[in-house]
């Protein structure tokens, strides 16, 4: 059953009584709030009948995540649109411009809030569908599966090699199916393959390998998200918001032109929906922020300095 956030039926009707001059429905506004949660709840149940089972607690949040975030938009959309009434209902005397013009503003933020609350409708329908993101609440669980089948498959060709190396054939040898051996014989056949000596190159052992080491680290880098710590800086607060996967920057007062061009240089993006620049958080993202004079503490402490896993290294490396 799709779960619904209030729709201020209230605000609502205010709204539409200073846009138009036909009556309000009542309930029109939650009704219309509803149709769209339940096509977005609809779009989920068809995404969960598409992926595997593991995917299905993320898309649930998503969903209700959009259904939260929608009605709190469409909340503060009525809210705005009450105002200042029209100028076809209030007449062009004594008109208040500089009261609309606020109010333009403020819709332009909504309506920005709103394009980046639609976006989670194609994270619904892409769960499950693409790589393992950072984003995703399930990474470390999924990576911890990838890295098994890798060091599976490196245990299993080192042992096919082994094999071979001693009977100089393929046939009997324990971690293939007498199908997996025809194929490899095949292979082993194709001009390309050029050392005749063992069924699986030297490459390929190398390559997965790395991959072996690439997905530890990811691994490592994950597990050790919640090891970040935000602090203040003059005027504002950098934030961990691990629900987010967020380095989260928020300012009392908005950066100047300079300001905002160097926390754009150094990967940080404007999220209306946040009320804050924020990048991705990982280590780049602490090394970025630390990197910008006026997102250091007063006392002038690098932020990088301040990260546990900063500390911990510090420390072992003492030892």
């Amino acid at each position: 059953m799709p779960k619904y956030y209030p729709i201020n039926e209230e605000a609502a009707k205010r709204a539409k009584d200073m846009n138009s001059f036909s009556d309000y429905q009542p309930g029109s506004a939650t009704a219309g709030y509803r149709a769209m949660v339940d096509e977005a709840y609809a779009a989920a149940e068809r995404q969960k009948a598409r992926v595997d089972p593991m995917y299905h607690d993320k898309i649930d949040a998503l969903v209700d995540r959009y259904a939260r975030k929608l009605a709190e938009n469409l909340n503060e959309r009525n809210v705005i649109d009450a105002r200042v009434p029209s100028i076809l209902i209030s007449g062009g005397g004594n008109f208040p411009v500089a009261k609309k013009h606020k109010q333009n503003a403020a819709r332009d933020r909504n309506y920005g809030e709103y394009a980046e609350i639609s976006k989670l409708l194609d994270k619904i329908r892409s769960v499950g569908m693409g790589g393992i993101s950072a984003d995703d609440d399930l990474a470390v669980e999924k990576l911890t599966k990838k890295l098994e089948g890798l060091e599976s498959l490196q245990a299993t060709m080192k042992a096919v090699n082994a094999y071979f190396r001693k009977h100089k054939t393929l046939d009997g040898c324990p971690e293939l199916t007498p199908e997996q051996a025809e194929k490899l014989k095949a292979d082993m056949a194709q001009s390309w393959h050029l050392d005749k000596s063992k069924p699986y190159p030297a490459y390929l052992l190398s390559n997965n390998n790395a991959n072996i080491r690439r997905v530890r680290q990811r691994i490592e880098e994950l597990s050790s998200r919640s090891e970040f710590a935000g602090w203040t800086f003059p005027g504002g607060e950098a934030k961990i918001n691990e629900a987010e996967n967020r380095l989260q920057l928020i300012f009392e007062e908005k950066p100047d032109a300079n300001q905002r061009q160097e926390l754009k240089s150094n990967g940080f993006k404007w999220a209306p929906s946040q009320g804050a620049w924020q990048r991705q958080l990982n280590q780049n993202a602490i090394r970025a922020a630390a990197r910008i004079d006026f997102l250091r503490p007063e006392d002038g402490t690098s932020p990088y300095q301040l990260q546990p896993f900063v500390k911990r290294e510090n420390k072992e490396m003492s030892r």
